[in-house]
């Protein structure tokens, strides 16, 4: 089979990125992958695998020689606990990330690029530096988060003036909480579904009682499984969208919710009660099912929030269980 054009994704050795490699090779084309590190649990799929740090100009440079179109996915970004103990160095790292990539876009003269922004940058985007300050008790956390909002918005802003001014057809999509297989698990990085699966494994194979829930457990998300996620993506770099969203196949869910679902398929027999963090609760706030972005939906028939937990909680069960018996032999 022909190719069908020379990609490059970045972010390459995170998870969606692995996976979107993995995909893009699938529908018959010539994939690099470019990021600091390889996957952290697989072997990638790319034709071509840079190892680059591409907050630098000059390997933003490299990454883009004789490429047609750019995923840029490349991120510092974690989970709640990941936000919560890092400072401006996020920030600065994504700007730099992002605008160095367009800026190679520009100079090698890409036909597409499409920036993975998040549905949580409408979450209150004006809310005001001063108010947060003056008012919260839990001010320099709301802080963190408001500028990791305002960050996807300047690269949003970015990618779309890039577009406008360098004839770069560009396209912004904001990505939902995105979960699945080989998704980081433990060490602050893991989204809520993944961390809530490692909980509720660790309470099985360690007959525990109760597992922690950060806030009060009613916090509501939007959650979209890799796979959909993959094939949304690359429906929206083919969509004539300039910026669209991938809200999944279901409706919201709220914590809560995704942990009774887990407790069921990890088949626990003995009730497992929640413990809340009621102290970390303003931290998660309400990320909007609604848009008025046209949508991407990925594959005709979307996985079920069931059956994507499903598949989830079974590799990161085993996950544990390895990290279990490696502690217990040690």
């Amino acid at each position: 089979m022909a190719s069908r054009g020379k990609v490059l994704v970045t972010g390459a050795g995170g998870f969606i990125g692995s996976h979107l490699v993995t995909y893009l090779k699938r529908q018959g084309y010539w994939v690099r992958g470019a990021d600091l590190k390889y996957p952290d649990f697989s072997s990638h799929n790319a034709d071509d695998f840079l190892l680059l740090d591409l907050r630098r100009q000059d390997a933003c440079l490299e990454a883009t020689r004789d490429i047609d179109e750019v995923y840029a996915l490349a991120s510092d970004t974690g989970g709640s606990g990941f936000l919560s103990s890092r400072k401006a160095t996020t920030a600065d790292n994504n700007v730099l990330i992002g605008l160095h990539t367009l800026e190679a876009a520009r100079t090698r003269h890409i036909k597409r690029f499409l920036y993975a922004s998040s549905i949580s940058v409408a979450n209150n985007p004006s809310q005001d530096l001063s108010s947060i300050i003056s008012a919260s008790t839990d001010s320099d956390f709301l802080v963190r988060q408001q500028t990791a909002k305002a960050e996807q918005q300047l690269g949003e802003y970015l990618c779309f003036q890039y577009g406008v001014d360098h004839d770069l057809e560009t396209r912004i999509v904001r990505l939902p909480n995105v979960f699945g297989p080989f998704s980081p698990w433990e060490g602050g990085r893991e989204r809520a579904p993944a961390a809530l699966c490692r909980k509720i494994a660790l309470a099985k194979l360690n007959s525990y009682s109760d597992i922690e829930i950060w806030g009060d457990g009613q916090q509501t998300r939007t959650f979209c499984y890799i796979d959909d996620c993959v094939s949304a993506l690359h429906q929206a770099m083919r969509s004539s969208y300039p910026i669209s969203a991938i809200l999944g196949g279901s409706p919201p869910f709220s914590i809560n919710q995704i942990a009774d679902i887990i407790i069921q398929i990890a088949g626990i027999q003995v009730q497992v009660s929640k413990r809340y963090l009621h102290d970390l609760g303003n931290r998660e706030q309400f990320i909007p099912h609604e848009t008025n972005l046209p949508l991407v939906d990925g594959p005709e028939s979307p996985t079920s929030i069931e059956q994507g937990l499903a598949n989830t909680y079974t590799w990161i069960e085993e996950r544990v269980r390895v990290h279990l018996l490696h502690l217990r032999n040690n």
